[in-house]
C-alpha cells in the first residue's frame, strides 16, 4: 500500500513537471511571437520599445502565476515563512523597490523615453535603455565641451526619478536658448555691427525660431508658461573695455554647438566684408616706462 502511494506521488510529481515546463515553454514561445509582432501593429519607435518590455515584463509574471497555480498545494505550509521573511527582504531589497517603482513611473508618467537627453542623478546624456532596476545613458560633457558624447556609458538608478531633479532637454520643447557675445571695439559703426549680428542670426537660426514657435505655443496652451519669442535677439552693453553685443537665439538641443560655430563663422565673415568702420575688440595692456631714478650716496667720498 505504502508502495503504490509513493509510486502516484512520483507520478504525481512527474506529471507536475512535464505540465510545467510544457507550460513555461508555450508562455516564452508566445511572449517571443508578441514582441516579433509588434514591429507590424506598432509603427512609433518609441512605443514599439515600450510595448516590447512590457510583454517581457508580463510573460515573467504571467509565468510565476503558473508556476505558483501547479505548486499551490505544497505552498500552504511555507506562507507563514514567507509572511516572515518578506519584511526582511524589503528592508534588504529597499533599493531594488524603489528602483522598480521608479521604473514604473518612468513609463507611465511619460518623464522621458528612450533618445531623450536627460540629467539624471549628476549624469548628463542620451536614454539609450530603460531598465527595470536602472536606466542606461550615452554620457555627453565632462571632459568633452558642446554637448558632444564622450563615449561613455552610465547606469543610474531609476530610484534618482524620486530623490533628484531630472532635467529633460527634449521632451515637450526640444529646442535650448543660447547666447554668444561679440565685443566691438569703441568708436565703431555701433548700429552697423547690430545689424550685421541680427541679420546672422535670423539667416542661421530663423528655421529653428519658426520650428521653436509652434512646440511653444503647445507649452503656452498645456501649461501655465509666459508666452516667450524664439526670434533671435540682439542686446548691447558698455563695459570698461569694449561695446558687448549678446546675440540670443534658440537652437535645438543637439545642434547647440554646431549653430554656434556657425554663427561665430558668418559674424566674422560679415564683418570683414563690411564697408563699415566695425572692428573687434580684444584685451589690451599698455606697459608705461619707468621714470629715470637718481641715486646718490652720502659718504661717496669715502669709497674712493
Amino acid at each position: 500500500m505504502e508502495e503504490s502511494i509513493n509510486v502516484l506521488l512520483s507520478n504525481l510529481l512527474l506529471t507536475k513537471v512535464v505540465i510545467l515546463l510544457a507550460g513555461i515553454t508555450a508562455i516564452i514561445l508566445i511572449t517571443r511571437l508578441l514582441q516579433r509582432s509588434t514591429s507590424k501593429y506598432v509603427k512609433d519607435q518609441d512605443n514599439r520599445y515600450k510595448t516590447r518590455k512590457m510583454i517581457n515584463i508580463l510573460g515573467y509574471v504571467i509565468a510565476l502565476i503558473f508556476i505558483a497555480v501547479i505548486y499551490s498545494d505544497q505552498l500552504g505550509g511555507i506562507t507563514m515563512v514567507l509572511g516572515v521573511a518578506s519584511a526582511g527582504i524589503a528592508f534588504a531589497l529597499q533599493e531594488v523597490i524603489i528602483s522598480t517603482a521608479g521604473w514604473i513611473s518612468i513609463l507611465v508618467g511619460n518623464i522621458f523615453k528612450t533618445g531623450d537627453r536627460v540629467k539624471m542623478g549628476g549624469i548628463k546624456g542620451d536614454v539609450i535603455d530603460l531598465g527595470v532596476l536602472r536606466t542606461t545613458i550615452m554620457e555627453v560633457n565632462e571632459w568633452v565641451d558642446g554637448d558632444l558624447y564622450n563615449g561613455r556609458i552610465v547606469k543610474v538608478a531609476n530610484s534618482f526619478v524620486f530623490k533628484e531633479p531630472l532635467y529633460n532637454y527634449s521632451s515637450y520643447f526640444p529646442f535650448l536658448w543660447d547666447e554668444i557675445k561679440i565685443p566691438i571695439k569703441y568708436g565703431s559703426s555701433y548700429s552697423a555691427a547690430k545689424e550685421i549680428i541680427s541679420n546672422v542670426g535670423k539667416e542661421v537660426t530663423g528655421n529653428y525660431a519658426n520650428n521653436a514657435r509652434q512646440h511653444w505655443n503647445g507649452m503656452v496652451k498645456k501649461f501655465l508658461i509666459e508666452d516667450a519669442s524664439t526670434q533671435p535677439m540682439v542686446t548691447v552693453a558698455a563695459n570698461d573695455n569694449w561695446v558687448e553685443y549678446t546675440l540670443r537665439y534658440v537652437a535645438e538641443y543637439r545642434t547647440r554647438r554646431t549653430t554656434k560655430d556657425l554663427l561665430f563663422t558668418k559674424i566674422l565673415e560679415e564683418i570683414d566684408k563690411s564697408s563699415e568702420n566695425i572692428q573687434f575688440a580684444s584685451a589690451t595692456f599698455d606697459i608705461v616706462e619707468l621714470p629715470p631714478v637718481d641715486v646718490k650716496l652720502k659718504n661717496q667720498k669715502s669709497f674712493e
